[in-house]
């Protein structure tokens, strides 16, 4: 649930959204069907964690902690 909720503050702004897909290499058709997939959601995930000003920024609009969305990253990795 985190990771979608993370998609969805990544795609509120434009340039995050294509910087977002620019660097993931997820499409927005990949996406669309990809929503349940753990690599689309640890992608997600891990994109905010390899920019510090993101990761907080939605750590911050989520209601949760940067530690925590890292962390879920990494579950979703395992």
């Amino acid at each position: 649930m985190l990771a979608l909720e993370a998609l969805g503050w990544a795609l509120t702004d434009e340039k995050r959204a294509e910087r977002l897909l620019s660097l993931t290499g997820l499409t927005p058709d990949r996406l669309r069907h990809g929503l349940d997939d753990r690599s689309v959601q640890a992608a997600v995930l891990e994109f905010l964690a390899n920019y510090e000003p993101d990761l907080i920024a939605a750590a911050d609009a989520l209601n949760t902690t940067p530690e925590t969305l890292v962390a879920a990253a990494r579950e979703l990795n395992a």
